[in-house]
């Protein structure tokens, strides 16, 4: 879904996908129509730009790999795992207590689900290792 700022002209720009294929009867209609717009400091006026690509452009043209499958493995249960301990009683008042003090250092992760992410996703990799 595309994001449009309207100004008193009307519409300043828009970002994103306005338009993609519809799915019918097994098969694709139409194309996807993708507008950016550069945010970036520049002296160039041109800062919006469309793109149109066949409705298969995302597909997928190999079958994913096996570091990939890996990852994807890894990603499941780590993320099962952190919301696992996001909601225990038993670890949460060390965990927030662990993440205030290593909050504001250098490095230190700015959010508490982050936090979780970084500490299970270590202890993942403790137990598994070269995986």
């Amino acid at each position: 879904m595309a994001k449009a700022t309207v100004g008193a002209a009307g519409i300043e720009y828009i970002q994103g996908a306005m338009l993609k294929p519809k799915k019918q009867n097994g098969h694709k209609h139409g194309n996807y129509l993708i507008m950016t717009h550069r945010t970036a400091p520049t002296t160039n006026p041109n800062c919006q730009r469309i793109y149109s690509k066949p409705a298969d452009a995302y597909n997928r043209s190999t079958p994913p790999g096996e570091d990939e499958l890996r990852a994807r493995n890894r990603f499941s249960v780590v993320r099962q795992l952190v919301e696992q301990r996001r909601k225990s009683l038993a670890t949460m008042s060390q965990d927030q207590a662990a993440f205030l003090a290593q909050k504001d250092t250098p490095g230190g992760k700015k959010t508490f689900m982050s936090y979780l992410w970084m500490v299970v996703g270590a202890a993942y990799d403790a137990e598994h290792p070269g995986e």
